[in-house]
């Protein structure tokens, strides 16, 4: 019964590429949802921009096997161990085939990084380096997603609103790469509403993701290194408390005025 509900989601189309910005996004934000995708038999697809470099480290023993091998490799291992939990398959890093332009060598986009405003809104950060998502040529960065889209099939995409759900700069970016796609592939373009008031809009898909709750949690708990899962709440490595969302809500998009 729950899988059937899950196949009518996205106006019942099977593949559905998620975009998103860092290891850890795609479960905090739409984890519930690619797992009732999954096992519903539908074909959900990810694909991560960055490798979430610029990451802090939740304090204990990961801190030393982090400085032995790397906060990407780290995050790397840890997505995979997620997606496990998801039961998502079918996932690809930006730059990398197939998520590369054809003709270009293999390139890794890294984590931008950010700070917080006096507003508490997340913003660019000072000191992103040269191979920063956000340094990157745009173009380039859409070849490369518009790849991915395409070979794959995707009949919609999902990536965060215009705001970057927090204002992320690598966030903003995701959602006007992942928008711009969709539009030149004609397909729908749902964002990742956060935070939805049930009674607030009309206008919004909402996923009641309970019965996948389990696998959304195991998934999160991969995450050793960013966060911890204290009873129905994330604690992030700055020590902010988040719900774990058990209803996941998307508004659909019409093409930007100018796309």
């Amino acid at each position: 019964m729950n899988e059937a509900v899950a196949a009518t989601w996205f106006g019942g189309r099977a593949r559905v590429l998620f975009v998103h910005a860092h290891p850890d996004d795609e479960t905090i934000t739409t984890g519930g949802t690619i797992a009732a995708l999954a096992e519903a038999g539908q074909e959900p697809l990810l694909v991560t921009l960055t490798r979430g470099e610029q990451g802090e480290v939740v304090a204990g023993p990961l801190e030393a096997l982090v400085a032995a091998h790397g906060i990407a490799v780290a995050r790397q291992n840890e997505l995979k161990t997620a997606l496990g939990m998801l039961g998502l398959d079918r996932h690809v890093f930006l730059g990398v085939k197939p998520a590369r332009a054809d003709g270009y060598p293999p390139v890794i986009y890294e984590d931008s990084g950010m700070t917080w405003d006096s507003n508490g809104r997340a913003t660019a950060a000072p000191d992103a380096g040269p191979d920063a998502l956000t340094s990157a040529p745009a173009v380039e960065a859409l070849n490369d997603l518009l790849a991915a889209a395409y070979q794959s099939g995707a009949q919609a995409i999902v990536s965060y609103d215009g705001g970057g759900g927090y204002g992320h700069p690598d966030h903003v970016f995701a959602h006007r790469l992942a928008r711009a796609v969709a539009h030149a592939l004609d397909v729908p373009f749902w964002a990742i509403v956060g935070d939805a008031d049930p009674a607030a809009a009309s206008d919004l898909e909402r996923h009641d993701v309970t019965p996948w709750l389990p696998r959304k949690i195991a998934a999160l708990r991969a995450y050793a290194t960013q966060l911890t899962v204290d009873g129905d709440d994330i604690v992030h490595v700055g020590g902010q408390r988040e719900a774990i969302a058990t209803v996941e809500s998307f508004r659909l998009l019409t093409p930007a005025a100018g796309d």
